[in-house]
């Protein structure tokens, strides 16, 4: 559930406009760019996310459903399964004929509707055998209205008159209340469960800004003594999540600076700004999940069109962090999953693969290429000019051995110019929708929405 401009946007306004501001120069707190980031495990930091909308996945719309098509994520060159909520949805004051998965009604069960739990631990292991990873949404924010936690109303928060409450305009939830030992308590123990009965390996923890960031810390501490490599992805965008309680948060920034390019004409220099900004209030090394698409947008089909969906999907599995596929983005699949859509039942339409056969290609090609080469995972990110700058956005990724030169076209117009990077040994990596042109780098061409990716050893001993 994202916080749209009640938290996310108003906290990147509020970090630019700091940013300018000269009280900034003495911060009375150590700035937290200057202190490293959590330690995260080496399997996220090479990790493709992929997200599952578990209901409207497969024809079946269950946890079978998300098994049988595990060997085809793993050909897409996925290794981290995000499972969307599976716990049974609120029906008290729901929004749409089926209510939203964020409306959580039993944190400790899940939804009969999507399978039991001999079914999630079939999945994980199966998961688990082809070498990825499975995570679970953990909402820990709100209730529904109906939850079995009101047996308990001291865990919510209270208006003026103390009836329970629920945060901005979400009707359809209850405020929990963080400052109740009990509460975060039962919310711990909780997480625990998932973990020890299911060996899963992580939590994408929803709203997780609205939740106090020492019981983050306390909860990591405790899921860390039972599984010390799990994995906390954070829906937010707040620095300090990611100095001890969490692993990655969310690209946001990044995603509304793509649209601001290819939709509003903005030039493309923003992407840098963008980037450098937010490692200014990060701390060091701190990992962000590159997105264009989720369950929270209008699809990147939709925003960009078809041939900029993909560029943009060249910019975010080639930046550093680690990129997300989102239920059925890798067909080209428009079917909308954001409110109201979020609240009925909708099935991916897969063969969308049909109309756009460059769709499944493409993302098999970029997935892999990124999992077996660690420049393009945590590798030096390089920026480099070129003689477009409104419409391409360029720039190196670099480790020990190799480097790779990246150049994206966000518009509707044609590059036909340079780039500076130093000529050389350049290989172009070749994409199911490449055009056959000699690489002739610093000199390089792009199509409309167009990308290109080169690559050479920066090592004489490499073969």
């Amino acid at each position: 559930m994202k916080l749209r401009v009640q938290a996310g946007l108003a906290f990147i306004l509020a970090v630019l406009v700091a940013a300018t501001s000269p009280l900034c120069a003495q911060p009375s707190e150590p700035v937290l760019s200057s202190l490293p980031a959590h330690h995260s495990p080496d399997w996220l930091k090479s990790g493709v996310i992929y997200q599952v909308f578990v209901r409207s996945f497969s024809p079946s719309g269950d946890l079978k459903g998300v098994t049988a098509r595990l060997g085809d994520l793993q050909a897409l060159g996925v290794n981290i399964v995000w499972l969307m909520p599976i716990h049974p949805s609120g029906q008290m004051k729901k929004k749409g004929s089926l209510g939203s998965p964020y409306a959580v009604r039993d944190y400790y069960a899940i939804d009969t509707a999507l399978g039991t739990a001999d079914d999630l631990r079939r999945l994980v292991q199966e998961a688990h055998r082809r070498q990825m990873k499975v995570i679970i949404d953990v909402v820990a924010n709100h209730t529904s209205w109906d939850s079995v936690m009101m047996a308990h109303p001291e865990f919510y928060k209270k208006d003026k008159d103390g009836h329970i409450t629920y945060p901005y305009d979400w009707t359809d939830v209850a405020a929990l209340d963080y400052s109740n030992p009990q509460l975060r308590r039962y919310m711990i123990d909780m997480l625990i469960h998932w973990i020890r009965d299911f060996d899963l390996d992580g939590f994408r923890c929803d709203a997780a800004a609205e939740v106090p960031t020492d019981f983050w810390e306390q909860a990591r501490r405790e899921l860390e003594s039972v599984k010390p490599d799990i994995m906390f992805l954070a829906e937010a965008q707040k620095p300090e999540l990611l100095k001890s309680a969490f692993d990655i948060d969310y690209a946001w920034p990044l995603m509304h600076t793509v649209d601001d390019v290819i939709m509003n004409g903005a030039p493309a220099t923003r992407i840098r700004e963008t980037i450098e900004q937010q490692r200014a209030f990060y701390p060091m090394g701190a990992l962000h999940m590159r997105i264009s698409d989720d369950h929270d947008e209008l699809r990147a089909t939709t925003r960009y069109g078809f041939p900029g969906a993909i560029a943009a999907s060249v910019l975010m599995f080639t930046l550093d962090g680690a990129p997300l596929i989102y239920n059925g983005m890798e067909v080209g699949d428009s079917t909308q999953s954001r409110a109201p859509a979020l609240f009925e039942p909708q099935k991916i339409f897969w063969d969308a693969a049909q109309w756009h056969p460059e769709y499944p290609k493409f993302y098999a090609a970029v997935a892999s290429l990124r999992l077996h080469h660690t420049a393009l995972q945590q590798g030096e990110l390089m920026w480099v000019h070129n003689s477009d700058e409104q419409h391409v956005v360029s720039f190196l990724r670099r480790s020990d051995s190799e480097e790779f030169l990246i150049a994206v076209n966000l518009s509707n117009t044609s590059f036909r110019g340079t780039v500076e990077a130093a000529p050389g040994d350049w290989k172009e990596v070749e994409f199911p929708f490449s055009t056959k042109e000699a690489a002739a780098v610093p000199s390089i061409s792009l199509n409309s929405f167009g990308a290109r990716i080169f690559t050479r050893k920066t090592r004489q001993d490499q073969p």
